[in-house]
């Protein structure tokens, strides 16, 4: 099988759609895999690091207001079809798979010109613009979570895959990740920003440590890098020492060990963290980030509230004494830990790249 995948920008565009070559190259090892992306992208560093081929294309978004600049924009999209189409008639792939963000918005319009099978797949639970628009352009839309066929035309092209999740998440019971963070018999409480960290979390952090607040349980916190020297600053300008209970840190890099080590957790609500959170079935209190577009974190935050899986608070709600009460109303309750961790299990799909593969299959076959 020949493919090309692709998908930009951010995390949540590109590790889905590395996972998903990663499947194919598993079923069928002697596929070739070819990954366009923009210079501009974490594409450049995460891609290789997968020893994934790569090739670019200069394209950029829209400015979400009236601005002179989207012209020169247009011209940039129509030129990023004329190269795309470039490398799909060099490259003769089998297929065209996007997982969102706008490089891929030209790729998959040339794609369909050209008559090559295309599928997009979208990670959030309200579609972003590029899905939209090529929604009734591309042979199938595969989505994340039910509720995204409300939100797109009705029709048959629409497949409920599931997001690509990594392996690893699932693969460490919590005793031994326990074992590995060091952490004691106190329930453990993992807070975390994404990969840019959120402000909005760390000023409830600083908070729950500077007035005493988690006494009875622990905390492990990701801050973001951009935040730490300055949270740690502010910390150490209010108490002498954080408690022992307390561990903060720029970044997690073994976030499968914090998460099968933790008892609830703490986040925004990107796709791919929603993801996580369904398929390893952890209970959650989730803070949508206000900043993205179409407020789509709050679409993602509310598929997990309202199946009871997960305790929303709104950016502007949030304070360390809130946090804290949160927290205790839920931590020390087994049984509702357990429920809502049964009710986030029951909202995940387990075989996402397995569903996407096999509907790529379909497509070539026909």
């Amino acid at each position: 099988m020949k493919v090309i995948v692709s998908g930009g920008g951010t995390g949540g565009h590109i590790n889905p759609a590395i996972a998903i070559a990663k499947c194919i190259k598993e079923k069928e090892p002697d596929s070739e895999i070819l990954y366009v992306g923009t210079r501009k992208g974490l594409e450049t560093k995460l891609v290789p690091a997968q020893n994934i081929d790569i090739e670019y294309i200069n394209v950029e978004g829209f400015i979400r207001k009236f601005s002179f600049k989207n012209a020169y924009i247009c011209f940039k999209a129509a030129k990023a079809i004329f190269d795309g189409k470039k490398i799909l008639e060099r490259f003769k792939p089998d297929i065209v798979i996007g997982t969102g963000g706008y490089v891929c918005g030209p790729l998959l319009y040339a794609a369909h010109k050209l008559k090559m099978p295309t599928i997009i797949h979208e990670q959030n639970v309200f579609p972003g613009v590029t899905v939209k628009l090529l929604s009734d352009t591309v042979d199938v839309v595969a989505t994340s979570f039910s509720t995204t066929a409300n939100y797109l035309k009705k029709h048959k092209k629409i497949v409920l895959t599931g997001n690509p999740v990594r392996a690893d998440l699932l693969a460490v019971s919590p005793y031994t990740a326990r074992i590995k963070l060091n952490i004691d018999d106190k329930p453990l409480v993992l807070a975390m920003g994404g990969s840019l960290g959120a402000p909005s979390i760390n000023n409830a952090l600083y908070d729950i440590v500077c007035e005493g607040l988690a006494k009875d349980y622990n905390i492990l916190a990701s801050t973001g890098e951009a935040h730490y020297e300055e949270l740690m600053e502010r910390i150490k300008q209010k108490v002498d020492k954080i408690p022992e209970n307390i561990r903060i840190m720029p970044y997690i890099y073994n976030t499968e060990l914090a998460f099968a080590a933790s008892d609830l957790i703490v986040c925004r609500t990107g796709a791919v963290t929603v993801s996580e959170l369904a398929a390893s079935g952890k209970p959650s209190i989730v803070v949508p980030s206000p900043f993205v577009a179409h407020n789509h974190q709050v679409y993602n935050a509310k598929y997990l509230s309202d199946k009871g899986a997960a305790i929303l608070i709104e950016e502007n709600e949030l304070t360390g004494s809130k946090l804290h009460e949160t927290i205790e109303d839920i931590i020390h309750d087994k049984e509702k830990l357990t429920e809502m961790g049964k009710k986030a299990k029951s909202a995940a799909i387990s075989d996402a790249t397995e569903a996407i593969y096999k509907c790529a299959k379909q497509l070539i076959e026909r």
